[in-house]
């Protein structure tokens, strides 16, 4: 088990150096002067000179490289260009929006998804199967932005229940804060439910008529105990990966729902970093995003291990 640990965390730190060698290449291929590129149009010479500076882009390509890779090492990820201050404090500022959503949505699609993907097995063929198997395909062909749309129509204009964007003044509690967050998370929770509802009706199909099942029946067991405590135990693994895979595609897609609902998360900052061409926003954001990716797959890998014994193997 230490072992599988160990390779994985080498695959980890291999992935985190190619995605730091990306996005140090990002700015260098800009065409033209990456300075004057942030900076936009207006800019002086004086302007574009001070910020070459500011960025090291007057270093040679090495010498900026390891730069960057020793700010990186230091916990520096840079000066947001716009807003003055650093791009870690920036991106921490924002932080609390995204994560509560990130949660609250995989949490909602989880709720939805295992109960019915279970039921939908167990019951397969049935008028049952047939209408969820056809709600998840629709589901899944709806984009998030456009329900998110739909709900706040319907939940905050007209029925008055929710606000239609912002997330609570400067001395809000914390329960209204999350208050703003109900339609997001349902609107990212119902799209993204339909990806684990599939993965959970084919991973049980898969087990529900294997021996050690019907061994289970024929010694007398409730039918309940039998599918949750045989076939979903070893079903697990599938179901695993994929609600790995949706929570780090929410964090991406919490983007666009962000933007819809106005909050103010790391998604609005990273659409207002890409308008004002501030680099060093998106630079950061990028490896974060990317670090979160691969600390979740590490996390489901390390969960095989502790639900399956025979993945140690």
């Amino acid at each position: 088990m230490l072992r599988s640990m160990l390779n994985r965390f080498g695959g980890m730190l291999i992935v985190m150096a190619l995605v730091v060698t990306i996005v140090f290449v990002i700015v260098r291929v800009t065409p033209g002067d990456p300075a004057a590129v942030m900076l936009g149009p207006d800019a002086t010479a004086a302007d574009i000179q001070s910020l070459r500076d500011r960025l090291g882009l007057n270093a040679s390509i090495p010498e900026q490289f390891l730069s960057y890779v020793g700010g990186l090492l230091r916990g520096d990820l840079g000066q947001s260009i716009f807003l003055n201050i650093p791009v870690g404090q920036a991106l921490l500022e924002r932080a609390e929006p995204t994560f509560f959503l990130t949660v609250f949505s995989l949490l909602i699609a989880t709720a939805i998804a295992l109960p019915v993907g279970i039921m939908s097995a167990y019951l397969r063929g049935t008028v049952f199967d047939q209408a969820m198997t056809t709600l998840a395909m629709v589901a899944a062909s709806v984009p998030s932005f456009w329900l998110a749309l739909i709900l706040m129509q319907f939940f905050a204009v007209r029925m008055g229940w929710f606000d239609t964007s912002g997330y609570g003044g400067p001395g809000a509690s914390f329960a209204e804060r999350m208050h703003h967050l109900v339609l997001p998370a349902v609107s990212l929770g119902l799209v993204s439910s339909a990806l684990i509802t599939r993965f959970t009706r084919a991973s049980m199909l898969d087990v529900l008529n294997d021996d050690y099942v019907r061994t289970a029946r024929s010694k007398g067991m409730s039918e309940w105990r039998v599918v949750v405590r045989h076939a979903l135990k070893n079903a697990l693994i599938p179901i695993l990966t994929v609600i790995g895979l949706t929570a780090a595609l929410l964090i991406s897609g919490a983007i666009v729902t962000e933007t819809v609902f106005g909050l103010p998360g790391v998604g609005s900052l990273i659409v207002s970093a890409v308008l004002r061409r501030d680099y060093p926003v998106i630079q950061g954001a990028l490896l974060i995003v990317a670090g979160l990716y691969v600390l979740i797959n590490f996390i489901i890998d390390m969960l095989y291990l502790a639900v399956d014994p025979r993945v140690r193997y």
